[in-house]
């Protein structure tokens, strides 16, 4: 092993689920996270190997057996398990294995040797619960929010560590192109029926940029938002990169209606880096990324939404900026999971 200035090089290897290029082309919030900790863990002077899909750009060393992502086939067993057979024969010998596949830590069983870590990027629901319950202790687990955490109070849970976003990357918008803005997937979740209420009661111009490739997303755009749209209520397609900072940079917020405990909500933070507030419902990891009144405000139920949006203007954009660069940085990602890390070895 190598020094460096977090201490001892340590060997890392990390196992992207095999859906998503890492990192993204457009939506996928895990594949983003992976691309910022590998080039994190390579940056503080780790030796790094990303397994993931050839189509990935991430600049570290990668491997992978899968020629394209599997997209079209998320979810299925086949391609995951092939993915993940090949994947565990090319990290024997690293110190640490972080894992962010669903099958990939119960098969892991069979490399004893290996010690393995793994995040939960999704809710502790009932079906993931009995699985990540079936590889604690050998597997620590690293939780994504307090509140995902919360919802499974007798699961040894390694580490709760929030996701970061590399802010240099963002510029700070002016919040000047008169519209609000809907960010996320085209599921009833997410909400995008309810911001569009919203916007309809406030009588504010929303934009609505949703990722919309599975038949479910389609059909409840066909049956529900849809209909609902107007000339002041547009839907703009998946965006990505440039498009999607200059939309943030131009929203005069973030309207974020979840109904449900989403694990974290990348897209909050991105919006604080673009000094766009947000507003979300009191809901999952809400309350832990938005500080009410300050960045943005924690609503009640859609009423108090439509309340928010007319103070809006009291919430500093230099505030929302300053927030995401002291508390949701890459930096301070990368380094708790290397102090986990550490502890581990």
């Amino acid at each position: 092993m190598l020094p460096s200035r977090y201490g001892i090089a340590m060997r890392i290897a990390l196992i992207a689920p095999p859906w998503v290029p890492v990192p993204p082309l457009a939506y996928g919030g895990t594949e983003a996270v992976i691309d910022r900790l590998a080039r994190g863990f390579q940056a503080a002077g780790h030796e790094v190997l990303l397994y993931t899909t050839g189509d990935s750009t991430c600049p570290v060393p990668r491997q992978w057996c899968l020629a394209k992502s599997e997209g079209m086939r998320m979810g299925s067993v086949v391609p995951e398990l092939r993915h993940i057979i090949h994947a565990y024969e090319a990290v024997k010998g690293f110190d640490i294995v972080h894992d962010h596949t669903v099958m990939g830590p119960t098969y892991s069983e069979r490399f004893p040797s290996l010690r393995v870590v793994t995040t939960n990027h999704g809710p502790f629901n009932a079906e993931l619960t009995d699985i990540y319950r079936s590889i604690t202790p050998r597997v620590p687990i690293i939780a994504i929010s307090h509140d995902q955490a919360a919802q499974v109070p007798d699961l040894p849970i390694a580490r709760i560590i929030h996701h970061g976003i590399d802010t240099q990357t963002i510029p700070v918008g002016r919040g000047d192109g008169g519209y609000f803005l809907f960010l996320g997937r085209m599921v009833a979740e997410k909400g995008p029926q309810r911001a569009i209420e919203v916007a309809r009661e406030a009588g504010v111009p929303l934009l609505l940029a949703a990722k919309m490739r599975e038949p479910a997303e389609r059909v409840y755009f066909q049956n529900i938002i849809e209909p609902m749209l107007g000339d002041s209520i547009r839907y703009v397609g998946e965006v990505g990169g440039q498009e999607k900072l200059d939309l943030l940079n131009g929203a005069i917020g973030l309207l974020n209606p979840i109904r449900w405990h989403e694990p974290f909500g990348l897209v909050m933070i991105e919006a604080l880096a673009a000094g766009t507030p947000v507003l979300a419902f009191r809901e999952g990891a809400a309350p832990e990324i938005v500080e009410h009144g300050v960045t943005g405000f924690l609503c009640d139920d859609i009423d108090d939404m439509v309340d928010a949006v007319a103070h809006v203007d009291t919430i500093e954009r230099a505030a929302c900026r300053l927030a995401a660069e002291q508390r949701f940085s890459t930096e301070r990602m990368v380094n708790e999971h290397l102090e986990l890390f550490r502890s581990l070895l």
